[in-house]
């Protein structure tokens, strides 16, 4: 069970990474113009799509697992998941056609890595005794986030090879993975009787987050000539809409005969505090993987030398540290939390990641590699010292027919924290962008002799389209020179200046650094108050099966077999 298990998290969460470093592989491939009107929504979509589906489904899927047997539904996810990693390695058409194939099969896999996420945990929390559960749980959940973090070594090292290598390789994992659990995986809690879907429950929860989630994405997206999408009223439209249903959702749950997830479980205080810190972790930490691969890929590679072809395999090769602290720090912690409880470690991985983020902000643009290794490596260490502690306290605290979506919800609040944590991050980031880089890119551009009208075009482009275009190893002022009509009047040492691989990333350097220290501060800022969110869950909480009741004795609970 732990190694099928395990290796269901691994696909689901490899994935939920591993088109961000390829992304300038796949717009190659498909032939897509990232500075073309409206194709930015294509890049978000390829981005966000997968984790909006998995945030949305995984309550509802994990509320299934409950009712009709979580091996069966997670056994599912493993079918649902290679078929469309099939479709999507078999891409048919190029530009926005291939644009959109590829999305709509994005979130298609998203349903099937929901269905494996939401059933993983509550299958192992089945199996294993509570003394066992953190060790259990900690391997699983190492290998869930740290799949988030090889997905970014790995779409780098398939992309250099073939675009379509990065699915081709979820079909074989996806295969090996559904023949084993066909073969091998039993249920060891047989489904209860008699019981009913909550419709109501489960259309307002997915339309709700739907809604949100959606406008979140739009928002990032220039409108009406403003560089974001926050005045556009279908986005406002959409986040009040979205909150409206989900405060709709709760007030259905509380009334329905058999809600899709009992509320009363909030009154549980290691549930509640372990969700609610796993959400800041998620907004504090989810955009952070996108900022350094921007950082890298679009500013730090071409500067040091690299050829943008190369920049996806060596920013998943530079980010290895992150890796290797999560993947030493995760086991480590989790079987120790099983002895000492989930506080200490919960705790301290988050103010160690706080401290992490503060470490980021403050060195260069154009940083030494070591320091920023070093950063990376804490951080990873922070976040394995965090995770599987906090996964174990939420999971030991529910009672058995509630496992399933128990993990469902703590699965929501994390891919829910993720995406809401890259709107969040790139709103931050493409505002400051727009309050420096144009001037920046005027003074460059006129420093060598660039006409005023030609400049007035190239800095009307919105920065986050200019962002985008040198993180997918695409320098653009070229075309819109020529597009302004000034190209060809230029000298050719001009041409080849404002050509080269390092001059947008040098211009874009400052403004970027701007950018950065608001996102750090506020990661660092949600690290310390998940922090203090988990100093409140109360010692060691494990549900005692037997007499349907909560232990609340540490001592009791870790130092015997009684429950």
């Amino acid at each position: 069970m732990l190694s099928n298990t395990t290796l269901g998290m691994l696909l689901a969460t490899v994935n939920s990474s591993i088109m961000i470093i390829s992304l300038p592989a796949v717009f190659t491939g498909i032939h897509l113009d990232p500075l073309a009107p409206g194709n930015v929504s294509y890049l978000l979509w390829m981005l966000m799509g997968y984790l909006l589906v998995t945030a949305v489904l995984v309550v509802s899927l994990g509320r299934l697992g409950d009712m009709y047997g979580r091996v069966r539904i997670f056994r599912a996810g493993f079918v649902v998941f290679t078929a469309a990693s099939v479709a999507l390695a078999l891409t048919p058409a190029g530009g926005r056609a291939g644009a959109l194939w590829l999305i709509g099969w994005r979130l298609v896999q998203g349903v099937g890595g929901a269905m494996l996420m939401a059933n993983s945990t509550a299958i192992i929390t089945d199996a294993f005794p509570p003394r066992q559960r953190g060790t259990a749980l900690g391997v699983n959940q190492v290998a869930g986030l740290a799949g988030s973090f090889i997905g970014l070594v790995l779409g780098g090292l398939l992309s250099a090879w073939h675009w379509q290598a990065i699915f081709w390789v979820s079909v074989l994992v996806g295969t090996a993975g559904a023949l084993w659990a066909y073969r091998n995986l039993r249920a060891t809690a047989p489904p209860p009787h008699d019981v009913r879907v909550d419709w109501l429950g489960n259309v307002t929860l997915a339309t709700g987050l739907t809604l949100l989630l959606a406008a979140m994405t739009y928002g990032i997206q220039p409108y009406g000539g403003h560089t974001e999408g926050w005045t556009n009223p279908l986005v406002f439209g959409g986040l009040a809409a979205g909150c409206a249903l989900l405060v709709a959702f709760c007030v259905i749950e509380t009334r329905v005969p058999q809600p899709m997830f009992d509320l009363r479980l909030f009154r549980i205080q290691a549930f509640w505090a372990g969700n609610a810190a796993a959400l800041l972790n998620a907004i504090a930490r989810g955009g952070l993987q996108f900022m350094l691969i921007i950082w890298l890929q679009g500013i730090w590679l071409p500067l040091h030398g690299y050829d943008f072809a190369e920049t996806p395999l060596w920013a998943g090769i530079y980010l290895l540290p992150l890796t290797i602290g999560f993947i030493a720090a995760g086991p480590v912690s989790g079987h120790l939390s099983d002895r000492y409880g989930a506080k200490l470690f919960a705790t301290g991985g988050l103010v160690l990641m706080a401290l992490t983020f503060i470490g980021l902000l403050l060195i260069p643009v154009d940083f030494h590699y070591p320091a920023f290794a070093a950063l990376l490596l804490l951080n990873g260490v922070g976040s394995g010292l965090f995770s599987a502690p906090n996964t174990t306290a939420v999971m030991n605290a529910v009672p058995a027919a509630q496992r399933g979506v128990a993990s469902g919800i703590r699965a929501t609040f994390q891919n829910a924290g993720m995406v809401l944590s890259i709107g969040l991050f790139f709103s931050l980031l493409i505002a400051g962008l727009s309050d420096s880089l144009p001037a920046t890119l005027h003074g460059a551009l006129a420093a060598e002799g660039v006409p005023g009208p030609a400049i007035d075009r190239v800095t009307a482009v919105p920065p986050v389209g200019m962002m985008f275009a040198a993180f997918l190893g695409y320098n653009p002022l070229t075309a819109l020179l020529n597009a302004a009509g000034v190209l060809h009047s230029l000298p050719a040492a001009t041409v080849a200046t404002l050509a080269a691989r390092t001059y947008l990333p040098g211009v874009l350097a400052g403004p970027f650094h701007q950018g950065l220290v608001v996102v750090f501060v506020l990661a660092a800022a949600l690290s310390v108050a998940a922090a203090v969110v988990s100093l409140l869950r109360g010692g060691a909480y494990i549900h005692d099966e037997l007499t349907d009741e909560h232990v609340h004795d540490e001592q009791v609970c870790l130092d015997c077999d009684c429950t």
